[in-house]
Formats: C-alpha cells, structure tokens, sequence
C-alpha cells in the first residue's frame, strides 16, 4: 500500500489562519502542526511510502515536512512532496480531491503496490491503517471508505452511507436534509445504536484497489472530486464499495470554531486525542528548545510547549505555543497562544521599548479570554480581548471574528491599552495596527 496525502487545500473557513498557510501547515498543541497527524497515523501503522500533494500557500508546509520527516538511506520508505505542477499536456493546477490524485498518479509509476490509500491532511484522530487494509481485502473490495458512526443532527453535514450488514455501500447521499436522514440509518453496534448515532458519515479515508482507481478515472474524466463524483459513481456502478466503521475519535478541522473545540480538549484530564500515547506516538519537528520556565504562574489545564517564558500569570483552560512570552498580571483564559519562531534578543528588546513597540508575545497586565493569538504577535500592556458569541464576525488588518472567537492575524501588533471583544461598544479600530 502507498499513501497520498491531500495538503493543498485553501481552507477558506479556517481564516485567517490559512492567510499565509495552507490549512494542513496550521499549528496544533502547540508545537505540532495539522499534517503531523496523518503522517503519524501513516508511520505508527508501518506505512512507509508516503507522497504529500500540496498547492495553496504551501512554502511552511514544504519546509516543515522537508525539516521533519527524513528515512535513513538504509530504508526503502520516503516521505515526498508533490507539488501542483503546469505540464505541456495540463495547464491546470489541482482543481479538487479527486484531480490532484489523477494528476499525480504518473510519480507513482515506478513503485510496486497493490492498493493506494487517500487521506485528508487536516483531521485530528489516531487509526491503524493496517487494520483498514485487512478489512478492505477480507472483504475483497475495490473500494473502502473509513466511516464513522454520528448522529441525525450531525448526519446533515457528511456523506452518509447507506451500510448493508456485510458491511458493503450500497447507497450514498451527499448532506441528507434533516426531513429525509431518517432514511440513511445503517447497521451499527447496540453501543452507537443507543447513543443515537445511526448514520454512517464518510471520514474522507479511502483505499482503492490500483486497477480500480486507473479504471474510475478513465471513466470519468472530468470528476474532480471524490466525495461528490468518483465514490457515487463507483457505489451506483456496481463496484464493491466497503465501509470501514471507526469508532475511535475523529474530527474534520473546518471551521475556527471545531478547531478551537479540539484544541482546547487536549487540555482536558483525559482528552479524546492522546498525546501521551506510548505507541501511537505524534511526530513533529524535533527542535532545539530549552524547557519551558514559570515564575509565580498559576495554571489549571495548560498545555505549556517547549521554550515558553511565562511570569506571574493565571492562565486555565489553554493551549500556550512554542517560544511563547507572558508578561507579569495577564490572565488567559480558553485561548490559544500560538507562540513565536524565534527568541528577541535583549538589545532587540530594549530598542523596541526605547521606540514603544510592544515585544512579541503578551504583555502585562492583559485580559485575553475565547480568543486564538497567532505566531509572533505583539501584544501591548493593558490590552483586553474577550471572545463572546453575542459578537459579530468581522475582519480588520490584525484581527478576525469568527464564531465568536477573536483571531489575532499573524505577526498583528496591538497597542497598549487596546479592547478587542465584549466589554466595549467601540472597538477602536483606527487604533490597532499590523506589522504585514
């Protein structure tokens, strides 16, 4: 088996944190980032030949799997980066899922494999690819589709599949209305049965026989997308399509609001991602940072990655990055600090204190509460951002609302005494500045 995974999509619901990144490139628990989880999967399940296909905004992700990921030369496995490329024979960058797998299928030409395996670069969960394989050729199919079990409310936003009880596909449906999800339930376990959860929703994991995905492409030339044209067409074509049910934690990054959901529940006693797995270990960057360091802080369900200075604090419920700097005073509360790439110096700090720019990282005696700070913004003494759902989405130079959340843009300079969120009517805009 071979594995491709899709990183080149815009994630435009996940703005403005795809501004400069590309959606799997997003920074998770503060010192990972979103592709590091089906890489991880791919590694922990002995998959070994990896391509990456990337296209929008794909400079931080390239260089973080370039800076990662490397086999020994005494290993047959690789971790490769295939980017959208212009040919004599195509002009056209990737134009979906289905698209930039075709387009790339001519790089895989010189390895040996049986079946190929297609995963979304921007989910959180841990599965066992081998156990998906075996199930996909115990039941001899051409195509296997890892489903999860959910419920009628959330069935609307998925594929659903119609599941028979030796486990094939025999019907498919693409965000049921809530009048007609009734008729979508499948056969699940007594345990999902009783949680409501009847409905099988796609997770956008497939493995497809070689053959048969060559054939499905030769057959629908023009289909871009797997969810919406090759997987409906092969279910009503009389392939043998199967359902792998998982019934493990998974969730699709789509929005800042079920991104901020995840993050903040790795911060919980027993969070539904493990990251302190002895076996299904997550893989990252492996950088050189000292640890992080703490003076008279109070913290209660922190994640504190490598290399955060933090002085006296409160901080509870909350995700702090790499290299983050908290001055004295500040409370954070159900935010996410994302950290800086680099250290300032301290004649760095002393001009810029001499010249009145706030230093990268928070400074003191701020309030910042529901909110996500990007990397390396500046945030000024006194500054108070408080996330609420009675706010409106807007966007400004530095910041974003979405769902209620305040998103400080990447590298945003915030002046002292700035109010962002829910206590002012007025939230001063022609105050708040941007370095970008």
């Amino acid at each position: 088996m071979i594995a491709l995974i899709l990183g080149g999509g815009a994630g435009s619901r996940l703005f403005p944190l795809t501004e400069k990144r590309s959606k799997p490139a997003v920074s998770i628990g503060g010192k990972y980032r979103l592709i590091d989880i089906p890489i991880s999967n791919c590694l922990n399940s002995d998959v070994r030949k990896i391509f990456i296909l990337t296209q929008y905004n794909s400079a931080s992700l390239n260089q973080h799997i370039k800076n990662t990921f490397t086999f020994d030369n005494f290993s047959n496995g690789f971790i490769d980066i295939l980017a959208a490329e212009q040919t004599p024979g195509n002009s056209n960058w990737f134009q979906g899922t289905a698209d930039a797998v075709r387009q790339s299928m001519k790089h895989l030409k010189n390895h040996q494999y049986e079946n190929i395996l297609i995963l979304s670069g921007d989910q959180l969960y841990q599965m066992d690819y081998q156990k998906l394989l075996a199930d996909h050729v115990a039941k001899g199919a051409d195509v296997t589709i890892a489903t999860t079990p959910v419920n009628a409310k959330d069935a609307t936003g998925f594929g659903i599949m119609k599941v028979k009880a030796d486990g094939m596909i025999d019907r498919f449906v693409e965000k049921p209305n809530a009048s007609e999800v009734t008729k979508w339930k499948s056969v699940v376990s007594k345990e999902q049965q009783a949680s409501g959860k009847e409905y099988l929703a796609s997770m956008g994991i497939y493995i497809f026989k070689k053959e048969v995905l060559i054939k499905l492409f030769e057959e629908q030339a023009d289909a871009t997308d797997f969810g919406k044209e090759i997987i409906p067409t092969a279910i009503y074509n009389d392939y043998k399509v199967a359902s792998y049910q998982f019934d493990g934690y998974w969730t699709d990054i789509g929005t800042i609001a079920s991104f901020m959901e995840a993050c903040l529940d790795l911060t919980s006693e027993i969070p539904k991602f493990n990251l302190f797995d002895n076996v299904d270990r997550l893989y990252t960057r492996p950088r050189v940072l000292p640890p992080a360091k703490t003076f008279k802080t109070s913290l209660d369900q922190v994640i504190v990655a490598d290399g955060a200075i933090i002085h006296s604090t409160t901080i509870e419920r909350s995700v702090i990055g790499i290299r983050s700097r908290i001055e004295d005073g500040t409370s954070i509360r159900s935010s996410i600090i994302m950290g800086n790439d680099y250290y300032e110096s301290l004649v760095q700090i002393a001009a810029l204190k001499k010249e009145g720019t706030p230093l990268m990282g928070i400074g003191k005696n701020c309030v910042i509460e529901n909110a996500i700070i990007d990397k390396n913004c500046r945030v000024g003494d006194n500054t108070t951002i408080i996330g609420g759902a009675n706010l409106e989405d807007i966007e400004t130079d530095t910041y974003c609302i979405r769902d209620g959340i305040i998103i400080l843009k990447k590298e945003a300079i915030i002046p002292p005494n700035s109010v962002i969120g829910t206590r002012t009517e007025k939230i001063g805009m022609g105050k708040i500045s941007s370095k970008s």
